[in-house]
């Protein structure tokens, strides 16, 4: 029992010691960051610049001269953003000797090119009206749908599309059923078959004897 209160007393007197050093240690690492902002080409000021602790919440932004100041740690990350403006990355150095560190940053400018637009005048009743009549509103695939159910349009594309497996497939067995069918005998002609012609007729009717 005596140990243990040995070793309590022993730890209440270690721990403000150790709880110290380490605030020394976080204190020396503590920098007042502060500095100006001014465009690369002509050294100006530049306001509303976001200047931020990577990989923090922290951060603030410069006034109408480009002039800032914020607090930071030894060997943070501050990240400089603007619209109009290439972002810039410094690193705080880790060996600065007290706990204020100064700053001159250039931003350049990031030119974006915009497509061009064209300004026209306000079209007149009549102009509206012709140009509305005439313009070509392209179909939608309801309309497709609709166009490719048409008779004349699904013999066209009947005619021109090739066929599927299943269509080869029953066709090559047909015309085996048939050849097996007929084996050692002549096959019957269907210039006597009133069943052909009567399918002969409907067909020249239709058109699909003629040329595309």
């Amino acid at each position: 029992m005596n140990k243990f209160l040995l070793y309590i007393l022993f730890a209440a007197c270690l721990l403000p010691t150790a709880a110290k050093a380490q605030f020394e240690n976080f204190k020396d690492s503590v920098v007042q960051l502060y500095g100006v902002v001014m465009t690369a080409d002509s050294l100006k000021g530049i306001p509303s610049v976001s200047v931020t602790i990577r990989g923090t919440i922290r951060g603030t932004v410069t006034n109408d001269q480009g002039v800032f100041s914020i607090v930071a740690l030894k060997g943070d990350q501050v990240e400089f953003s603007s619209v109009g403006y290439k972002p810039k990355l410094v690193t705080v150095p880790k060996d600065i000797p007290g706990s204020q560190y100064s700053i001159l940053q250039l931003l350049v400018n990031d030119t974006v090119y915009l497509a061009a637009t064209i300004i026209k005048a306000k079209p007149s009743r009549e102009q509206f009206e012709r140009d509305f009549l005439n313009t070509v509103v392209p179909d939608d695939q309801l309309e497709i749908a609709r166009q490719n159910n048409d008779e004349s349009k699904r013999r066209i594309l009947m005619a021109s599309l090739p066929r599927d497996g299943r269509e080869a497939a029953n066709n090559y067995l047909t015309k085996q059923a048939t050849k097996a069918y007929y084996t050692g005998q002549i096959p019957p002609m269907n210039i006597f078959n009133p069943f052909a012609w009567n399918e002969f007729i409907k067909s020249w009717k239709r058109g699909d004897y003629k040329k595309k």
